[in-house]
């Protein structure tokens, strides 16, 4: 699967396929938009922030395809989905955080390469309100997939390689500067 979606990374319609890996994902396909997103970048510098748009808007609308499995399909396929992804002992254990910052979570993990279905699915369980699932959705998702496309707009390909090893560690060295930067803020003002 991985190997077709970087072949597909090179095809004529790849924006389309980017889009459609982007909608899956948020609900309950297994491989993340980056696999296309990052060779499509390189291989097209100029159009980095569109195709980081397409990631992010798709991604935020098949988020709701995933809220609406969490609202209304848990007991049928949601918990599969939680199961199939070995995450039923953290989803129970978010449970616990989300009435009181599900927001929050979901802006914050949507920023992460963690599954973002797994957040979308417990949103809906949680029936977290509409907008600000929308909102934070939009916010995270947009952090992550810019970041990577601003990477390698500036870098290139020599980047590529980082970044696909340390998606991780690049996008909480950002969440730290992001939340360092607000706590600074706070004091100066």
């Amino acid at each position: 699967m991985y190997d077709f979606l970087i072949r597909l990374a090179g095809h004529k319609h790849a924006v389309w396929a980017l889009a459609g890996v982007s909608f899956a994902e948020s609900s309950f396909f297994p491989l993340p938009p980056d696999i296309m997103l990052i060779p499509m970048c390189v291989t097209n510098r100029q159009k980095a922030f569109w195709y980081a748009t397409v990631c992010t808007a798709f991604s935020v609308i098949g988020g709701l395809l995933g809220y609406a499995i969490g609202y209304y399909f848990y007991q049928s396929w949601g918990q599969q989905i939680i199961h199939f992804y070995g995450m039923t002992d953290k989803f129970h254990a978010l449970q616990l955080k989300y009435d009181e910052y599900g927001g929050w979570i979901l802006f914050l993990k949507g920023m992460t390469p963690i599954p973002y279905k797994i957040l979308t699915i417990l949103s809906g369980v949680m029936h977290l309100a509409i907008p600000v699932f929308i909102v934070a959705s939009i916010a995270g998702r947009a952090v992550r997939f810019y970041l990577v496309a601003g990477l390698l707009w500036k870098f290139g390909a020599p980047i590529q390689e980082f970044i696909e090893k340390r998606l991780m560690w690049v996008t909480f060295l950002f969440l730290i500067l992001l939340i360092g930067g607000f706590v600074a803020l706070k004091y100066i003002l």
